[in-house]
């Protein structure tokens, strides 16, 4: 499934490998509600996959990757699907891409998302107070932002240290200087290292984020491992709780894709994600428990 999904992904069928991805989607006992507009400004929605009768469940916001430049939420309902069927509330909101707006349009698109999420929460059967961020590949350096970039959730009067945790996978976190012939994301990022340092979620990073899992393909040629391996040094040197786990052997989506068929898969991306997210409750009913840092080919098998 991992290699046809690359096939299609290159060539450009992604509405076909999607619907792959879906169709494995046997989970019962999931309530879902679609196209639930945040912005009606930009016309911007999200959808909401819950656990049926969900009480203090924890909250996954998670943003698609594809560039910044395209992708939609309807594609990720296994994402959905299969956190919700372990318990937890997954909210998959849209944003605005490149070439229509810059790095600042999506970012606020992101906050906004956020900021439902955390205006919502106890609606959905969840709290404001158990909200964690997860991207993938570009969804993930949003996410890290929302994460670490305190300008974005502070318009909402919401702190990064407010979320309970941030998850990426396979995200972009330190990928500067950006090459000349990636002329989407000079125009996303800009063409000076300042103004591409404010894309970078490790700069941002001072001792004052959430608990942070990296889960990374160690094999990634499309977002190079660095960028996780990155993020989890700086954390580290400010003495923050982050678990980074590389997985042998594997390449960018199957982290992701993982998820459509967690007992089939080599990766074991829904085990890790549960255990982090159970590791850190709310401070409202415990005190998180602090995940070890974990940093090399040996914290790839998932155990």
């Amino acid at each position: 499934m991992i290699v046809l999904g690359a096939v299609l992904l290159l060539s450009g069928c992604q509405a076909t490998l999607f619907a792959g991805l879906n169709a494995t989607d046997q989970h019962k006992h999931i309530e879902q509600q679609r196209g639930i507009v945040f912005d009606a400004d930009h016309q911007l929605a999200l959808d909401i996959y819950a656990p049926a009768h969900a009480e203090h469940a924890p909250v996954v916001v998670f943003f698609y990757g594809g560039d910044w430049v395209r992708g939609e939420r309807t594609w990720y309902r296994f994402v959905g699907t299969a956190l919700s069927a372990q318990g937890v509330i997954v909210v998959i909101p849209d944003y605005r891409k490149y070439p229509q707006v810059r790095m600042d349009g999506f970012m606020r698109d992101a906050a906004r998302a956020v900021a439902w999420t955390h205006q919502h929460a106890s609606e959905l059967g969840g709290s404001p107070d158990d909200i964690f961020v997860m991207g993938h590949s570009a969804g993930g350096q949003i996410a890290a932002l929302v994460a670490t970039d305190p300008q974005w959730l502070g318009a909402y009067g919401i702190r990064p240290a407010d979320l309970a945790g941030f998850i990426g996978l396979a995200g972009c976190y330190d990928f500067m200087p950006i090459p000349a012939h990636e002329t989407d994301m000079l125009g996303m990022f800009g063409h000076t290292p300042a103004e591409q340092r404010t894309a970078q979620p490790v700069s941002y990073v001072h001792g004052a984020e959430p608990p942070m899992l990296l889960l990374q393909g160690a094999s990634d040629h499309e977002v190079d491992p660095s960028n996780a391996i990155s993020l989890a040094r700086t954390m580290q040197d400010h003495h923050e709780d982050v678990t980074l786990k590389l997985y042998p052997g594997l390449g960018h989506e199957a982290v992701l894709f993982a998820l459509s068929r967690p007992m089939r898969s080599e990766a074991p991306t829904l085990g890790d994600i549960l255990a982090f997210v159970h590791a850190h409750p709310t401070t409202a009913q415990s005190s998180p428990r602090s995940a070890p840092a974990c940093i090399g080919q040996a914290c790839g098998d998932g155990r």
